[in-house]
């Protein structure tokens, strides 16, 4: 059985091709997903970007600060069942989807992607690794 494709390209967000990441593998062979050396770093890229969405791009556009907020956006409904992530991610995370938080709460942080990491990939990454991740931000 072949691992998900989040797991082999080590962007267990699915983050779509469009910007330069650091950590970025080189030659890329995927044409839709980003690619990266490590695990971490593609958890990092995704810590980016939700630090983007929470930040409203410092100040640029509404801020994203509740997990329904963050997943209406990550996952929008024209390709992803998007009730039913929001849903599982609050599960996870323990609390309302509608319950702001900053992203400098690093536990909400990392559950948080640790519950994404779970519906985009169908599994789950090391802890330890999601933590590093997050430190890298």
């Amino acid at each position: 059985m072949a691992l998900p494709r989040g797991i082999r390209n080590n962007n267990p967000l699915n983050i779509r091709k469009g910007n330069d990441w650091q950590g970025e593998r080189h030659p890329q062979h995927d044409k839709a997903f980003e690619e990266f050396k490590s695990m971490e770093y593609g958890i990092r890229a995704g810590f980016k970007i939700l630090q983007n969405y929470m930040s409203g791009y410092h100040g640029l556009v509404a801020k994203r600060n509740s997990i329904q907020l963050i997943i209406e956006k990550w996952a929008p409904p024209i390709e992803n069942a998007t009730d039913k992530y929001i849903q599982f991610v609050a599960d996870k995370v323990g609390i309302s989807r509608y319950q702001k938080f900053t992203f400098s709460d690093r536990k909400k942080m990392i559950d948080l992607v640790d519950a994404m990491i779970q519906v985009e990939c169908g599994t789950k990454v090391d802890r330890q690794v999601i933590e590093s991740a997050y430190d890298m931000v």
